[in-house]
């Protein structure tokens, strides 16, 4: 069977500006910034609900954002071999609208500026920021294609509140019950994400865990996961559980039935977006001090 291919275009005439102006008008699209900024605000949202006052909201927001630029850039770099192969032409890399080098050194600019910002919330807070973003590229790097593809999610999630809470006085490490509900909520993301290429991520030999498990059952999984991360966020704070928890599991329960029987599509993720969206306004009314 032979393998598609697609060229690289975008590289034609023109002065050096023009072609430089090409290599680079991809760049935004090329760091998944949809993903980036739902990270980055549910961490500037989390930040404030912890206590964080405006430099600290700032600082961690600023962090995560240029972790999440350099996981984006990283990643489709990482991914273009693949994506050449299956024609991805939605991919600024195989558009021709960034180039290869641009999107390489993008993602080494924002790994550098990622580090410092981490690390200016505090030592132990930069270190367990730095772990999942490390972590993050572990995953575009290596382990996309392994049966624990779902760890880096999981660990890189689950982090978060912890890089937000190690940054106020006194260090303190988030409740468990939280770090649980952000590392479920990861791996299922992982699961929903993966959904729509597991047929392209097959064609060019990435076997990870949703790969082999196939379509229905990840998309089972990822709702069981997902599910699990709200039961999380709802049950695990001391006291009862306010109407809005209840509502929260009920309505995650039945939007997770739903995009289920669509495996194949965007809805899975979308739901896990959607999912996220409200429990953040959980977390919100939780830790709030």
């Amino acid at each position: 069977m032979p393998v598609r291919t697609t060229q690289i275009t975008g590289s034609g005439g023109g002065g050096p500006v023009a072609r430089a102006g090409r290599a680079l008008s991809g760049l935004p699209a090329a760091c998944h910034p949809l993903p980036a900024l739902a990270v980055t605000v549910f961490t500037a949202v989390l930040a404030v609900a912890a206590g964080h006052g405006p430099s600290g909201v700032a600082l961690a927001a600023g962090a995560v954002a240029a972790g999440q630029l350099s996981v984006g850039w990283c990643n489709d770099r990482a991914d273009l071999r693949r994506d050449l192969v299956t024609g991805r032409r939605d991919k600024p890399l195989v558009a021709g609208t960034a180039s290869p080098a641009a999107v390489a050194r993008a993602a080494a600019v924002a790994l550098l500026v990622c580090v410092p910002l981490s690390l200016a919330a505090g030592a132990l807070a930069g270190a367990v920021h730095l772990a999942g973003v490390a972590a993050a590229w572990g995953y575009n790097l290596w382990l996309k294609g392994t049966v624990v593809s779902w760890a880096p999610y999981a660990l890189a999630f689950g982090l978060l509140p912890a890089f937000v809470t190690l940054g106020l006085p006194g260090a303190p490490w988030p409740p468990p019950w939280l770090m649980a509900a952000a590392a479920l909520l990861g791996a299922g993301a992982h699961f929903a994400n993966v959904l729509p290429d597991i047929d392209d991520d097959l064609a060019t030999g990435v076997v990870g865990l949703p790969q082999r498990l196939g379509a229905r059952r990840s998309a089972a999984l990822a709702g069981l996961l997902v599910l699990g991360s709200a039961a999380a966020l709802v049950a695990g704070p001391p006291g009862r559980v306010s109407a809005y928890g209840w509502a929260l599991l009920a309505a995650t329960a039945g939007a997770l039935l739903l995009a289920s029987r669509c495996p194949a599509g965007r809805l899975p993720f979308r739901t896990v977006m959607a999912v996220a969206g409200a429990d953040v306004v959980l977390l919100v009314a939780e830790l709030r001090p």
